[in-house]
């Protein structure tokens, strides 16, 4: 009320009306305050986003480069490839949200000049109310501590399968091999399976002509099996061997063979190998099954 009164100057005329005079002056001193207070609270904003962009790309060079060094070292402390993108990008997620919390602190704290204790306050409601992000950071704490899976690693997450792109401290980012990318909050993981941890088995079933000798086919797939591992030693580990007759069908025999392959590399081997199985029989005369007509005169 005192401001109003300094813009506005009250007097009663002598016939009992009253004149309103207008402090222009006054207008213009707190017009100019409030402007002035506003560049300045624009500027403190600017500065702080400016800051926190700087310190999160600095932050990302540290954990960049603490990675590579991982990656290249060959001392006993050093860690693996996948282990060493998984804490990096564990710690650009924590830094990410440590320098966006901090900065939205700093703007509420002194724009709208909030103390210590309100700001505590406001925290522990949000947290009330944002329970699910709470289990979120929670879920994602233990998956990260237990090692569960790591970036690059081939799992399924309930319906989603694929390769772990992101591990952040609330969600894990799935890409599948036709491409769609899968965010999945921490807190909504409760099964997992991992295919990348171990060697993993590949199966080729391989169906011939029930006209065939079994044994003879049997000898050439041995032989052709030996040439595949020697072919694809860097990705098998566990040569194929042929384990024998699966299956007897109307108008063929399955045979299966059997292997260990590293990790994301049975689909390849399996492809290969049935490719040089087809070829290898075709070269000895051993047929695929076909249906037959028989005509009796």
């Amino acid at each position: 009320m005192k401001g109003l009164f300094a813009i506005l100057k009250i007097s009663k005329n002598l016939d009992g009306g009253f004149n309103v005079n207008i402090n222009w002056e006054s207008i213009f001193d707190k017009s100019g305050e409030l402007l002035e207070q506003l560049i300045n609270k624009l500027i403190l904003i600017l500065i702080v986003i400016i800051c926190a962009n700087l310190v999160r790309k600095f932050s990302d060079k540290l954990i960049d480069r603490f990675v590579e060094r991982q990656v290249k070292s060959k001392s006993n402390f050093s860690i693996d490839k996948n282990k060493a993108m998984t804490v990096g990008t564990i710690l650009k997620s924590t830094v990410k949200y440590a320098v966006y919390f901090s900065g939205t602190a700093i703007i509420i704290s002194n724009i709208f000049k909030v103390s210590a204790a309100v700001l505590s306050g406001i925290g522990f409601v949000v947290g009330i109310g944002a329970q699910s992000l709470v289990k979120d950071l929670i879920n994602g704490f233990f998956i990260l501590f237990e090692d569960q899976y790591g970036v690059g690693d081939y799992i399924t997450v309930g319906e989603f399968s694929g390769i772990v792109e992101n591990i952040g401290i609330r969600s894990t980012v799935l890409k599948d091999f036709n491409g769609d990318t899968h965010i999945i909050p921490n807190g909504s993981i409760s099964e997992i399976s991992n295919h990348s941890r171990g060697n993993i088995s590949f199966i080729v079933d391989i169906e011939i002509s029930n006209e065939e000798d079994v044994d003879k086919a049997i000898e050439i797939m041995k032989e052709s099996c030996e040439k595949f591992a020697d072919e694809y030693k860097d990705d098998i580990v566990q040569k194929p061997e042929v384990l024998g007759v699966k299956a007897l069908n109307v108008y063929g025999t399955t045979i299966t063979i059997s292997g260990k392959a590293k990790p994301l590399s049975q689909w390849k081997l399996e492809r290969a190998l049935r490719k040089q199985l087809k070829v290898t029989l075709y070269e000895n005369n051993i047929k695929m099954p076909y249906p037959k007509t028989q005509i009796i005169n």
